[in-house]
């Protein structure tokens, strides 16, 4: 049977967060439910997977409340749970700009649905961001989309300040992995005074889920916050893996590289790390494969769940 890998997110004011944790929590484990859950007093964000009657029970507890009833979601599939257990935590935000005052409750740009997606970009007025991070763009965006370069979504306003202008860049149209960066972003940048603010509604996943392949501008991959790290136009898991030490996607010709190592390193990293790190990255590492000979889970083979949940969707996506 496969497991259905569910996307979502909601902003909504949320003053009970803090008490909502522990029954949702609890209503996950009892489903056999895993990934990650972000609670907010602005909402709610993240990535679980199970099998389908499981995913169902967690969308209708949750839109059971009021302030989530149309709370939306993405779907893909996998072989395996591409998560090692099932965490919900509280956090100030529930995807981290680290502005002030930005308020998707209050205030966001204009909803494209996927379907009018590339009619919206094809206007050369348009100017087409991609708010993801370098290595998410890196192997799969829009065509003709800018990359802002940024790390992390805490770079995107610095980045907005030094290559955007509301009087000469009235126009811009935004996309993320599910959407959630965008709220934020549009927000964002309707609060810098730009005029017309577009964002893909449901972001790259809804898009590769509803628009046929062959009318799809999108090109390569989409990396996803799991331990498929990425998937393809299909939404099946994608030909990247991912790197322990930097957590970045690699390719199989990254890892016939000399400066890989599994679990420890790869040609990106590898001048990043320093010694101790990549000691104790291989000791890591060890303790995995001998787990894995004796037939038990190794905790620390958890690394790339726990990086994802530190990144800018789901988690600090």
């Amino acid at each position: 049977m496969s497991v259905v890998v569910a996307a979502l997110y909601k902003f909504t004011r949320l003053a009970d967060y803090r008490e909502l944790r522990e029954p949702l929590l609890d209503e996950c484990l009892r489903l056999g439910v895993r990934g990650t859950l972000l609670l907010a007093e602005e909402g709610i964000n993240g990535t679980i997977a199970g099998d389908r009657s499981a995913i169902d029970a967690v969308l209708a507890w949750l839109r059971r409340d009021p302030r989530l009833a149309d709370i939306e979601h993405k779907e893909s599939e996998d072989e395996a749970l591409p998560f090692y257990r099932m965490k919900v935590k509280l956090k100030r935000e529930i995807v981290t700009l680290g502005v002030p005052g930005v308020d998707p409750n209050a205030r966001v740009g204009t909803y494209v649905a996927p379907t009018e997606w590339n009619r919206v970009v094809n206007d050369p007025d348009v100017v087409l961001v991609d708010t993801r991070n370098h290595y998410e763009y890196g192997i799969g965006s829009f065509r003709g989309a800018l990359d802002p370069g940024t790390s992390s979504f805490r770079e995107f306003p610095e980045w907005v300040k030094n290559n955007l202008d509301p009087t000469r860049n009235p126009r811009v149209a935004m996309f993320c992995t599910g959407g959630i960066r965008c709220e934020k972003a549009s927000s964002y940048l309707l609060q810098q005074g730009f005029e017309t603010v577009y964002h893909l509604r449901g972001g790259v996943l809804k898009y590769l889920e509803e628009v046929p392949e062959a009318e799809s501008t999108w090109e390569g991959e989409c990396f996803v916050f799991d331990n498929r790290v990425s998937v393809n136009h299909r939404l099946e898991k994608g030909e990247y893996d991912q790197c322990h030490g930097c957590r970045r996607p690699i390719t199989q010709d990254d890892k016939l590289s000399e400066r890989y190592q599994k679990g420890v390193c790869c040609p990106a990293c590898f001048d990043e790390l320093t010694t101790d790190q990549k000691t104790r990255f291989a000791e890591r590492q060890k303790q995995v494969e001998l787990a894995r000979v004796r037939g038990e889970q190794h905790l620390g083979a958890d690394c790339a769940a726990s990086q994802r949940e530190r990144s800018a969707i789901s988690m600090e996506e």
